[in-house]
């Protein structure tokens, strides 16, 4: 009798940084289920560490690139995918043409926070409060989200510095547990695995938005059913080399 082939998930990084896909793999691959596979990609092109619109803009646009090229290699139907960043650039995109449940690490966090009650966010960067402000409201939880609390470090700077990250983000979250909220997300790729250690300290539940992010996507009802867009693949690797991201031949 032949086992029962393994649902197969993505995890798109699209930061460049290949620590923090590292850090995604250390977080999530034990908290995986028997019988469940997870393929890792990081984008090819685009920033280290994405905090600005720029570079969210630039993010969508490699993690397209990232699934396109996956399923090139790839005839196995995938059962999800994941967006590796609180920010979760290409989401709507993604969810349109891949013919699968799509999550972020953002939205995945606003569907488990929000069964708490209102809630606050804490993440590294200050230009992701008005960013995080337009997608929660685009996703329709923009009246859940009471207080954004940014501190000053990136999350790339949070993620190379564990013992500044722990000092600065328990203060943060410390702030933001006093602004009425019943729940905290910690926001960021470069940030798994810290609600842990900070919790004990921390009078309110912390949402960590990886593990957020794989419990929502290995739970079939959690996101919204995806969209089909038959021939997308094909268009997509039609179109110039340059569009897609690709280096020229004349390129090193």
């Amino acid at each position: 009798m032949s086992l029962p082939s393994p649902r197969r998930y993505l995890l798109i990084n699209p930061n460049t940084n290949p620590l923090t896909t590292r850090r995604l793999q250390d977080v999530l691959q034990p908290m995986l289920p028997d019988g469940v596979q997870l393929d890792v990609l990081t984008a090819r092109f685009g920033a280290q560490y994405i905090a600005c619109e720029a570079s969210h803009a630039v993010a969508a646009h490699a993690c397209l690139d990232a699934w396109t090229a996956q399923r090139s290699h790839s005839t196995t139907p995938l059962d999800g995918v994941l967006i590796g960043c609180f920010g979760d650039p290409g989401l709507f995109a993604l969810r349109e043409v891949s013919g699968c449940p799509v999550t972020g690490l953002a939205e995945a966090s606003f569907i488990q926070a929000a069964t708490h009650g209102p809630f606050a966010i804490v993440t590294g960067g200050e230009r992701w409060k008005p960013m995080l402000q337009r997608l929660a409201g685009s996703l329709g939880f923009g009246a859940q989200l009471r207080h954004i609390e940014t501190v000053v470090p990136t999350g790339a700077a949070l993620q190379a510095d564990p013992d500044m990250a722990i000092r600065c983000l328990t203060q943060a979250c410390q702030q933001a547990a006093q602004s009425g909220v019943a729940a905290i997300i910690l926001g960021g790729a470069g940030l798994a695995g810290y609600a842990r250690l900070l919790q004990p300290h921390v009078p309110l539940p912390l949402i960590d938005s990886a593990q957020a992010g794989l419990e929502v996507m290995l739970s079939p009802n959690s996101t919204p059913a995806p969209h089909t867009q038959d021939g997308f693949f094909a268009q997509w690797q039609g179109m110039p080399d340059s569009f897609r991201g690709v280096p020229s031949r004349n390129e090193g």
